[in-house]
């Protein structure tokens, strides 16, 4: 062996003893428990192979679980979508001062992790029966928001109170893909006639609009999975997938782990699937704008 391929080898040696510390990571946090859930969803409590837990899933029970999960991941991403490209493209392009730029990125990376019992505490002190809002509203303006049909435990509520950290990770994602426009499109659009209103319809939003469906695939992904949030704010009252699979596992009533094992597995197969969507579309998106 050459003195060269003993410095190479010594490189790559090195090279993976840096990545090692992750891959045993993701092999302990990630790969393992995967491999985990998927083989208790069929196998059944003796330890035989079986398709009863799958089958399991097309209960009118546990369709209906999923489907209000899909919705309310739906509604909070599509909402987070659309109120955080806003606020991005307000401080990346609306000629705010730069401070607000910096504000914004930073509690948007707070609020994207602020999430479980202290987010669900935060929305009951701020929209609960006797929040502060709800009564500012009632005192200050006679607004009574429970009287028109609002309540904080409901749809509405829990896609409100998911959108909290929806938003500031929209801006977070989207704002390096506004900060990608480049000048010198808008001014060669100006050079040919083109409106405002024409560059952001036939170049710019083209252009952005595998980043921004990419996102809200992210963000529809990271809602469908959430269950601190849910379960703190409503209890097992919500019959969301989370919740369910949970009382499957660990309930005393619903207790059988195989069919929670099976619960996770459409969780994986949902969210893996919004996922690989979101990563071709963001590769797609990075290889138009170089």
């Amino acid at each position: 062996m050459s003195a060269k391929q003993a410095i190479d080898l010594k490189k790559t040696a090195i090279d993976w003893l840096g990545i090692t510390p992750f891959l045993i990571f993701a092999v302990m946090f990630l790969i393992a428990p995967t491999l985990y859930l998927v083989t208790g969803a069929f196998v059944n409590p003796a330890g035989e192979f079986t398709f009863d837990n799958v089958a399991g899933l097309f209960t009118d029970k546990i369709l209906a679980s999923y489907w209000i999960s899909i919705k309310i991941s739906l509604a909070s991403s599509i909402g987070g979508a659309f109120i955080g490209f806003f606020l991005a493209w307000a401080v990346v392009l609306g000629g705010l001062p730069s401070w607000i730029r910096s504000s914004l990125l930073t509690f948007s990376g707070v609020a994207s992790n602020f999430a479980g019992v202290p987010l669900a505490f935060a929305f009951l002190a701020t929209l609960g029966r006797t929040g502060l809002v709800t009564m500012l509203l009632r005192d200050w303006f006679g607004i009574n928001l429970y009287a028109s049909g609002f309540n904080l435990l409901s749809f509405v509520g829990l896609t409100l109170t998911y959108m909290y950290f929806q938003i500031p990770l929209m801006v977070l994602i989207i704002t390096p893909a506004l900060d990608g426009l480049k000048k010198e499109w808008r001014e060669a659009a100006e050079i040919l006639g083109a409106t405002n209103t024409q560059y952001w319809t036939k170049v710019a939003l083209p252009l952005l609009f595998p980043s921004i469906l990419g996102t809200t695939l992210l963000l529809f992904a990271n809602a469908f999975g959430a269950i601190a949030t849910a379960y703190s704010l409503t209890g097992s009252t919500f019959n969301i997938v989370p919740i369910q699979l949970y009382a499957q596992i660990r309930g005393d009533v619903l207790h059988n782990p195989n069919l929670g094992y099976a619960l996770a597995l459409g969780m994986i197969v949902i969210t893996g699937i919004s996922n690989l969507i979101y990563i071709w579309l963001r590769m797609r998106a990075e290889r138009w704008q170089k």
